[in-house]
């Protein structure tokens, strides 16, 4: 469909017109991504891993998808020979539980529900949610806290209500609700390659660290 300048004039600004151009922005948010507190969380992950702690994830809508998915990647995804796993938990993936409580007391509490009988001091609580306010996302988090397990965001825009009750938040650099769950994906993916990497090799770099005293 060939559009003319005044139909291009008048779409909001920001628009992608084509798929090249629609790649061209999530290739300019990846570059702008912040680097640092992705290390971080990756250094974290790992800290708990040989700490023998927990992970939980979770997450609405297509957040809830990449909470399992990511799950599986940390778990299944980074077993070693002759190395225990990961002990990571989606809490998006128990549809009954998530039903009855939505039924029985409400949907904001569907993930706090889940978390206060199995989350210890130490553990780990990460939330995904592109726009950083999801209800009971706010809720699970507070939970957590409350338990002294460190928080972990994966958001976008400018953070949103998550971003004061995270210990550490991946805030993606854009309003683009598409935008950001591409780099959501993005990011879990390289988080997992390179927690992999450290617990495959977490004996060398013992050996390593050890030699160099």
């Amino acid at each position: 469909m060939k559009i003319t300048p005044t139909q291009r004039a008048e779409m909001p600004v920001g628009i992608e017109l084509t798929t090249g151009q629609y790649f061209a922005c999530v290739a300019k948010i990846l570059g702008r991504l912040p680097f640092a507190a992705i290390d971080q969380f990756v250094e974290r992950l790992f800290q708990a891993y040989h700490q023998n702690r927990a992970l939980y994830i979770f997450g609405n809508g297509g957040s809830a998808a990449l909470a399992s998915h990511s799950a599986c990647d940390l778990s299944k995804g980074t077993i070693t020979n002759g190395k225990r796993p990961f002990r990571v938990i989606s809490l998006t993936d128990n549809v009954p539980v998530i039903t009855a409580w939505a039924n029985d007391l409400n949907y904001d509490s569907i993930f706090a529900a889940q978390l206060e009988p199995l989350i210890q001091p130490g553990d780990i609580a990460f939330a995904i949610s592109g726009s950083g306010n999801s209800t009971n996302v706010v809720a699970a988090l507070r939970t957590a806290r409350a338990a002294g397990a460190f928080n972990v965001g994966l958001t976008g825009f400018q953070g949103g209500k998550i971003k004061s009750l995270c210990d550490l938040c991946i805030v993606i650099p854009s309003s683009n609700m598409q935008q950001i769950e591409d780099s959501h994906v993005c990011v879990m993916h390289a988080v997992f390659v390179a927690l992999r990497n450290l617990i495959r090799n977490a004996d060398q770099l013992a050996f390593s660290a050890e030699a160099g005293r």
